[in-house]
């Protein structure tokens, strides 16, 4: 189906929002969602078929917009979040900061490839790879240093935990 004009668009929109809406009911199973992921779908449909003038098949092209419009979604942070419909009757547990003081005490005493090792695996979530990469030495070094820094680290804070 050719888009050459905007009848034909709006005819279009009018004609497979259901069954849009049917493939994103599947792809999310909420109607809100679903509803959501639709509008926007349709909307750079829209745009798409102005911005390009005419559109060979707009049937694949507003699919393939439904998909990854989809997969965008969920890839955002905030689509993530769960939402709760009752607030829980006690706060959380306050955040212990003397372990957070500690740890950050215990790791200022570690000489400064271990820390540098620690932070980019373990805070940073790097790959010893990358972290090899990153520092500039090899695989077995990074390893080394993370097992010493470590060691180090759980001496320190079984003292302190004391």
């Amino acid at each position: 189906m050719r888009i050459d004009d905007d009848a034909a668009l709006h005819a279009f929109v009018e004609g497979r929002r259901t069954a849009l809406f049917r493939s994103a009911y599947l792809l999310c199973g909420d109607r809100h969602e679903a509803d959501d992921l639709v509008q926007a779908t349709l909307v750079k449909v829209v745009l798409g078929g102005r911005r390009y003038g005419r559109l060979d098949n707009i049937e694949a092209y507003a699919r393939k917009t439904l998909i990854n419009t989809f997969i965008a979604s969920r890839r955002r942070f905030w689509r993530r979040e769960q939402a709760y419909g009752e607030l829980p009757d006690r706060p959380d547990r306050a955040a212990d900061t003397d372990t957070g003081l500690a740890v950050r005490a215990a790791l200022a005493r570690l000489t400064d490839k271990q820390r540098a090792v620690l932070v980019l695996r373990y805070w940073e979530d790097l790959s010893v790879e990358a972290t090899a990469e990153l520092l500039g030495m090899r695989e077995n070094t990074v390893k080394s240093h993370t097992a010493r820094g470590l060691a180090a680290l759980r001496a320190e804070m079984a003292e302190e935990l004391v």
